[in-house]
């Protein structure tokens, strides 16, 4: 119970301060054990945390310095985006896709999601975007991995080689378990133009990413299911059976 009590301890910090109005809005929060956490964070185990700390967050209280270990989830999110985007595209592009890794094979973007989320979520959070992933771009840009360039009206445009040097570089910052799970496959279509260097088979920049996303999509749909079916228990028959009528009334909306 001690997260639910630090939690609620925050929200009347705030509310103490002037934000009276915290105290009448409805939260949502889940409770994980410490490994659990680290462990799809650092190794994308079940891809449902890790994901949302692909994304703005504010964190409370951090005893074992999640946001340092948060730093290796987003430089592979960083390098995922990047293989999965083609040659030439925009920052707020890069940071949809960020965004979107979390969602791909999440069976309620099907019917109970507003089409739009990602873009809403990066347009109203676009500044801390650019503050969690500048550093990473910059880090990619010294390594010759990209090109940052501006525009007229100074939006980044990010440039990008095809090559597989550069895309066994973006791989070797996955996970491992995500890195064997790519070899297994590639290995099995390995060409004479494909390469293998540090044990990362590499066929294509094409067969790589699609491979990426077909293991993520798969994560992402086994998470989702397992939360969709968690929150169900939790809740109770009647309370998510309205709470999923606003979702897809919601998602309706967003399709007309």
């Amino acid at each position: 119970m001690l997260q639910i009590e630090l939690v609620w301890e925050y929200i009347s910090t705030l509310s103490l301060l002037g934000m009276e109005s915290l105290s009448m809005q409805m939260y949502k929060y889940g409770v994980v054990r410490m490994f659990d956490l680290i462990n799809d964070v650092l190794q994308w185990d079940k891809f449902y945390l890790c994901g949302r700390l692909q994304k703005p967050v504010h964190i409370v209280v951090d005893n074992l310095d999640i946001n340092s270990c948060n730093a290796v989830n987003l430089r592979a999110a960083l390098s995922t985006a990047l293989l999965l985007l083609p040659s030439e595209f925009s920052e707020a592009d890069l940071y949809a896709k960020v965004c979107s890794l979390s969602y791909m094979g999440d069976l309620r973007m099907l019917f109970a999601e507003d089409k739009n989320k990602v873009k809403k979520i990066v347009a109203g959070q676009f500044d801390l975007f650019h503050s969690m992933y500048q550093p990473f771009l910059e880090e990619c840009e010294a390594k010759k991995l990209l090109r940052l360039s501006s525009t007229a009206n100074h939006q980044i445009v990010v440039s990008q080689d095809h090559d597989l040097s550069v895309v066994h570089s973006l791989v070797s910052a996955l996970p491992r378990p995500i890195r064997s799970s790519i070899n297994m496959k590639q290995e099995k279509k390995l060409s004479g133009t494909g390469k293998i260097v540090n044990d990362i088979a590499i066929s294509s920049r094409e067969q790589a990413a699609n491979c990426l996303e077909r293991i993520l999509r798969r994560k992402v749909m086994v998470s989702s299911a397992r939360q969709a079916i968690s929150g169900l228990l939790a809740v109770g028959g009647v309370n998510a059976t309205k709470y999923l009528a606003k979702k897809v009334n919601k998602a309706w909306k967003s399709w007309r």
